[in-house]
């Protein structure tokens, strides 16, 4: 199934019931006065999160969703019956955003999450509510009110703790088939990866994270170049980045430390709190090169970045060091959690 992370839907949620008009009419009780009843509420629309769906495809085909109305009140103060709330299944990781005001109404963010989208409209009174010490026969009944009617921008972001980052090419989508059972497509040309891949990397027995292969990034992504800012709210929602660098690119001319640096430039210009996020330097393809050579190019990076974090030396596709930076990756999320965890107890 193609991967779709962005869809406009329209929802209406139901109308209320009329109120009736009626009076009691009994043997022996000629004037037995107003008895119309309330007409039943209109539908509500929610939102519910649905584990194992991974896409907004079915969005691109059914695009309206309409909840029931209330029925009409009747006679004998008996009120309409309400319409039956519609529930519409989305991915795990949705925001949902009102296309007119542009007010992000919620994330849902766990499955069985429950978003309410379009509110349904009230019943309208009966003529029972009217009656009065001086209008003991109102003939009068309400209309039921309107749901509420919205077009609403459903925008995807995958739900990872690990985000990778990088130029095309830097080895991405073979990190992430060295260290899970992901297979993204791996080819010798920019722009392999066309969306969001996620693996779950297993780090022992009970302890795994998930991972996030996002389309490479070039510069100008924030203003759409390349793949551009489709892909970069991909980032949002994960813990820490792994910036890939690519220590051997086939371009002689090229300047890995530049590209770093532009990199880093498209993630402020896109969101000041992605560019904050928690980032490690990763140098990938360093057996591409002799060890002496290799290790004089990664001081040189590290050096003219000026970097202070965490720093690692890696192959993707002979898997040289990937075992330590998954072993390290997990630990730093334990840590992380840690404290989420001591405020649950």
């Amino acid at each position: 199934m193609r991967f779709v992370d962005e869809a406009t839907i329209k929802v209406q949620a139901g109308n209320g019931g009329r109120g009736a008009v009626s009076f009691r009419r009994e043997k022996f009780i000629p004037f037995g006065g107003p008895d119309g009843g309330d007409g039943g509420k209109g539908a509500d629309i929610y939102l519910v999160g649905k584990a194992g769906i991974n896409t907004l495809a079915d969005f691109r085909y059914n695009r309206s969703f309409r909840a029931q109305h209330g029925t009409a009140g009747s006679g004998n103060d008996c009120t309409g019956a309400g319409g039956t709330d519609l529930v519409v299944e989305v991915p795990i990781g949705t925001s949902v955003v009102d296309v007119e005001t542009e007010e992000e109404l919620g994330d849902i963010t766990e499955a069985g999450q429950r978003l309410l989208v379009a509110k349904g409209g009230k019943g309208g009174w009966g003529n029972t509510r009217f009656k009065s010490s001086t209008n003991r026969t109102p003939r009068k009944a309400m209309p039921g009110l309107p749901g509420e009617k919205r077009d609403l921008r459903l925008e995807l972001k995958v739900m990872a703790d690990i985000g990778l980052l990088g130029l095309p090419n830097a080895g991405k989508s073979t990190l992430i088939r060295a260290v899970s059972a992901a297979k993204p497509k791996v080819a010798d040309y920019p722009f392999t990866t066309l969306h969001p891949n996620l693996g779950v990397v297993r780090v022992g027995v009970h302890r795994s994270f998930v991972m996030a292969d996002i389309p490479g990034l070039i510069e100008g992504a924030a203003e759409g170049a390349g793949l551009g800012i489709q892909f970069l709210k991909h980032l949002q929602r994960t813990r820490v980045l792994l910036h890939l660098i690519d220590v051997s690119p086939p371009d002689p001319d090229a300047d890995p430390v530049k590209d770093a640096r532009a990199i880093v430039a498209e993630l402020k210009k896109f969101s000041a709190d992605l560019a904050a996020k928690e980032r490690w330097l990763v140098l990938n393809k360093v057996d591409l090169l002799p060890p002496d050579e290799a290790d004089k190019l990664c001081k040189d990076i590290v050096r003219r970045l000026r970097w202070k974090g965490p720093v690692f030396r890696i192959s993707g596709l002979a898997r040289q060091g990937t075992e330590e930076l998954c072993e390290t990756i997990m630990r730093r999320l334990e840590e992380i959690d840690a404290p989420r965890e001591t405020e649950a107890v």
